[in-house]
């Protein structure tokens, strides 16, 4: 009986929680929204800040898989976990994958190198996809750049059903290469690169829709969004990214940082984004000194903009991008088919580490714009559930989380956040509904035992 009651009694408190949750909400609406949230936000922001993020985050309990010089000997992967690797210099390793044929397949894999290593513009990584006979379904690479600066990379490889080839269910294998340039500073390095690589698959639709894609679609550039910024630092890899909404964002970044920030996306909305690197003293030119990237809810590439620096405030915005469409996918344009389905888009920032012999060890000013337009509306019906199960929908939990930040944590950490975003004004107001809410909360507990 007490057992029952204890359970009762979490449950009582975990939707009293939410339900806290949506009061303050309320009570916080004029603070919280506008661009500009004032000395709150301010506060809220320094605390967030606290001391520097570290390297890149891998996903926590990923699992371990080591990668196959052979396909034979490949380790399957399961598109319900997200696993962790790595790639030594030259190396080319497979994995295995068990696909239906209804199902579409997409496997990312994030190659993250040392930070102390010496990269080449076209150093990175290539992937791709094979059926049973060794044929590429698909392949796609990722590198570094001209910013000449070691950071995560992404490249995507999959296997869409509806092709000429790849079709049928059977074992197929990933195939991960390290592209090295030859003759290069970065051919002595020979120290591995980390590997995070997370599957996942897309079922087919109960009924067949249109496979021509929007003719017509906003592509002008929208006026760039002012107001006064919002501090939020980002995350440290994909898993850990910060969620934002629309408005105008503020952050700081060192020479060789790269920070992570997730945008919920439903069916019919349109995502812009700018980010801009503010002056600093000094003199000379850094070719891609900052770098954005845009990645879909499988982590497939959409965009990236890099922008050379002189000391002078720049900014680097991504090209027009189409409402999210399930009949994207049928276009010619890799920015179109990129944006194939609803979900949290990543938008990853970095710094070059020549940066900081030009321009100082930092940290540097970094202003991110996130524009959100059209009109939300239905998906397609699926004729069966994706995996992971979440990652083509988006939740009222993650639109919350644009207004707070929050990346995952319990209710009671999200009506914390929410009190330090308020400011003192409405603070007040929020102590009190906590204090009630603790004092019901108490009595509950007493009946309960």
């Amino acid at each position: 009986m007490r057992g029952r009651g204890r359970t009762a009694w979490a449950r009582w408190r975990a939707g009293t929680a939410r339900s806290a949750v949506i009061l303050l909400l309320g009570l916080c609406a004029t603070v919280v929204l506008p661009v500009g949230a004032g000395a709150g936000a301010g506060a809220a922001a320094a605390a967030d800040a606290g001391a520097r993020p570290g390297p890149y985050s891998f996903t926590p309990g990923a699992r371990n898989v080591e990668g196959a010089e052979a396909t034979a000997d490949a380790v399957p992967l399961d598109a319900r976990h997200t696993y962790r690797s790595s790639l030594p210099r030259g190396g080319r390793l497979y994995y295995g994958l068990r696909l239906t044929a209804q199902d579409t397949a997409y496997v990312a894999v994030t190659a993250v190198p040392p930070a102390d290593t010496t990269v080449s513009a076209t150093d990175g990584i290539r992937v791709s996809l094979r059926d049973a006979n060794g044929t590429s379904c698909f392949y796609s690479s990722a590198r570094f750049g001209a910013g000449l600066s070691p950071r995560p990379v992404t490249a995507l490889a999959q296997r869409e059903t509806g092709k000429a080839l790849c079709q049928g269910g059977g074992t197929y294998h990933l195939l991960v290469e390290r592209l090295d340039a030859e003759g290069s500073g970065a051919a002595a390095s020979a120290e591995p690169w980390g590997l995070e690589i997370t599957p996942a698959t897309e079922p087919g639709l109960k009924r067949a829709g249109p496979t021509d894609p929007p003719r017509t679609w906003n592509s002008a550039t929208p006026a760039p969004l002012t107001g006064r910024p919002r501090d939020r630092t980002g995350g440290t890899g994909f898993a850990g990214a910060r969620p934002l909404g629309q408005g105008v964002w503020r952050t700081a970044l060192a020479p060789g940082e790269t920070r992570f920030y997730k945008v919920p996306l439903d069916w019919g909305r349109q995502l812009h984004a700018a980010a801009e690197l503010g002056g600093a003293a000094g003199h000379g030119y850094v070719g891609g000194a900052l770098n954005l990237s845009l990645y879909n809810p499988v982590r497939g590439y959409v965009d990236d903009a890099a922008v050379g620096y002189t000391g002078v405030a720049k900014p680097a915005a991504l090209a027009p991008l189409p409402p999210v469409e399930y009949a994207n996918r049928y276009a010619v344009q890799a920015g179109v088919t990129s944006v194939r389905f609803a979900g949290e888009y990543y938008l990853v920032l970095h710094l070059s580490t020549r940066l900081a012999d030009t321009f100082g060890q930092g940290p540097f000013e970094v202003t991110l714009r996130v524009r959100v337009d059209g009109q939300a509306h239905g998906g397609p019906a699926y004729a069966g559930s994706p995996a992971p199960k979440d990652v083509f929908t988006v939740t009222e939990q993650e639109r919350l989380a644009t207004l707070t930040g929050d990346t995952g944590g319990g209710d009671d950490d999200r009506v914390m956040r929410l009190i330090a975003v308020g400011g003192i004004g409405t603070g007040t107001a929020l102590l009190f509904v906590l204090a009630v809410w603790t004092l019901t909360s108490r009595r509950s507990h007493a009946r309960a035992r």
